[in-house]
Order: structure tokens, then C-alpha cells, then sequence
């Protein structure tokens, strides 16, 4: 059984699912040998849209502690402990960094405990959506570490604001779903017989948009999201705009608007 299964929903739908239900679908090698494999498969677009979710009762209870899982990367003869842990820690962090990169949109279907590394998965999506169940937490501190991991000295703050995750991080404290959602989190929380169909409706609306400008907007912001300036993020924007009104897709738009249907998109 794949530590990480990747199915096709629908059309363009991917479902990525963290498989490690025992565990909370803790994070061991097994689940980032899988995860990069799944990730090699949506960089090349294959699909337009994904959704993050995790099998059983949790969405990723973080790091596996149980001593049972593979190692995250295999040590080297002679090399020195430190120097193994250093590598087992970029490993990771780049597995999130290429989840953040993607082409495509990602979003969290998050149904269950979502800390530390699983709070990473889910900030490093693009939209979240949770059930009543879901609990968050930047778990990292609790577990004799800093707050200082897996991206989220750099996400929270952009999500929620500085002052709440200093709060959050500083704490290490797990919050529920409602919680999450009134500090901006989450942007809904559904019952959990609802989160799949929730989160289908949400990657169906995004779907239904042309290719071309949903890569050129999800690039666009994380892009823009860095630029030091208005100015600086304008001059962005003015080049995505111009690149994407060289396909066909605006007069298409203008079209269908014309002939009361929906549009037939350039493909990407």
C-alpha cells in the first residue's frame, strides 16, 4: 500500500492522499519517497487542479515518532549524525517547497489533526478547507524543537498575521477548526460528511477557468507575495497580462459572454 495515493477525481481533479492511517499519516521516508513521485506527476500538469487530504482519522499528526518508519534519508557510512539529520531536515523542506511551486493549485481538504508537518502541508496549499474535526497546531516547540520549521516562519505570518502566529508559534498550542477559521486559517469549515463535496465544488470553480490563467495567477502571486513593493508587484502583473492576452482565450471569454455559453478554453 503507497504511503501516498494519487487518484483522478474527476476531469483535470487530482486526489492526493496522505496513507498512513494508523499513524495520523505521520511523515517517515516511505510517505516523502511517495509524495515526490506524486509531486513529479502533478508538475507536469497533467492535471488542473488538486486536492490534499489524509486517509482515516487525520489529515498529518507530523513527524513519525513511533521509531517504526523508514528514515527520511539513509545514512552514509562514516558520515556524522548531525550531518544526516541536516539532510533529513532539507529533505523535507524542499518536498514542501515543490508542493508550494506547483503549477497547479492545491487545495487541503483537511478532515482530522493537522500539526506541525501536517500544518506545513497545509499552509504550503493554496486553500484550505476543513472539517469540524480538523485541529491545527505548530506543534514543533511541544516536541523540544523551535517553532522554526517546514516553512511556517514564513507562511503563517502571511496567512493569519504576524501577531497570531507569534502567538501560535510561540505557544505551540492546538486550535480547532472554528478557531481557524475566525484567525483566517481556514477559509471553510463544513461538517465532515461534507468536506469532499465541499472541496470538489471549490476545485470545480477553479477548473472551470482557462489553464493558462490559473498557472500564470498561482505563479503570479507567489511572485508578487515577495516583491518589495506596489510598484515592483504592478510590473508583474503588467507581464502576466500581457502574456496571457496573446492566447485566445479573452476574445473566447468575450465571446461565449456574447453567445450565453460557457467558454471552450485554449488548452495549456
Amino acid at each position: 500500500m503507497a504511503a501516498v495515493e494519487l487518484q483522478t477525481l474527476e476531469e483535470d481533479i487530482a486526489l492526493v492522499t496522505l496513507n498512513r492511517p494508523g499513524l495520523l499519516n505521520a511523515i517517515d521516508g516511505s510517505l516523502i519517497d511517495a509524495m515526490d513521485d506524486v509531486l513529479d506527476v502533478l508538475n507536469r500538469a497533467e492535471f488542473r487542479v488538486a486536492i490534499l487530504t489524509g486517509a482515516g482519522r487525520g489529515f498529518c499528526a507530523g513527524a513519525d515518532l513511533s521509531g517504526t518508519g523508514e528514515p527520511w534519508v539513509k545514512a552514509k557510512p562514516a558520515s556524522p549524525a548531525f550531518k544526516t539529520h541536516y539532510d533529513s531536515q532539507v529533505r523535507l523542506a524542499d518536498l514542501y517547497v515543490r508542493l508550494y511551486e506547483l503549477p497547479i493549485p492545491v487545495i487541503a481538504a483537511v478532515n482530522g489533526a493537522a500539526v506541525g508537518g501536517g500544518l506545513a502541508f497545509a499552509l504550503h496549499c493554496d486553500i484550505r478547507i476543513a472539517s469540524e474535526q480538523a485541529r491545527f497546531g505548530s506543534a514543533f516547540i511541544k516536541a523540544g524543537f523551535s517553532s522554526m520549521d517546514m516553512g511556517a516562519s514564513y507562511l503563517l505570518p502571511k496567512i493569519v498575521g504576524a501577531g497570531v502566529a507569534r502567538e501560535l508559534m510561540l505557544t505551540g498550542r492546538i486550535i480547532d477548526a472554528a478557531e481557524a477559521y475566525r484567525i483566517k486559517l481556514v477559509h471553510e469549515v463544513v461538517a465532515p460528511g461534507d468536506l469532499m463535496p465541499a472541496t470538489l465544488t471549490k476545485a470545480r470553480e477553479i477548473a472551470e477557468n482557462n489553464a493558462f490563467g490559473v498557472w500564470q495567477t498561482k505563479i503570479g502571486l507567489n511572485t508578487a507575495l515577495d516583491a518589495p513593493s506596489l510598484r515592483h508587484a504592478i510590473e508583474i502583473e503588467n507581464r502576466t497580462q500581457m502574456l496571457t492576452g496573446f492566447t485566445d482565450n479573452p476574445a473566447e471569454a468575450a465571446k461565449a459572454h456574447r453567445e450565453k455559453r460557457a467558454p471552450k478554453w485554449d488548452p495549456l
